[in-house]
C-alpha cells in the first residue's frame, strides 16, 4: 500500500510540472489517503503482533 501512494505522489508531482493542476490534486489526495491507511494499518500491526509473543 505504501507503494501506491509513492506512485500518486510521483504521478502527482509530475502533473504538477507539466501544468495539470486538477490531475496533481486529485493524485495528491489519493496519496495522502493511501498514507494514512498505510500508517494505521502499521501500527495495528505492531500492536497485534506484540500481543501473540510469548
Amino acid at each position: 500500500m505504501l507503494n501506491w501512494a509513492i506512485t500518486f505522489l510521483i504521478i502527482a508531482l509530475i502533473a504538477a510540472v507539466l501544468g495539470f493542476g486538477g490531475i496533481a490534486g486529485v493524485a495528491t489526495e489519493f496519496a495522502k489517503i493511501l498514507f494514512v491507511i498505510f500508517i494505521i494499518l502499521f501500527i495495528v500491526s505492531l500492536i497485534f503482533g506484540y500481543r501473540r509473543v510469548p
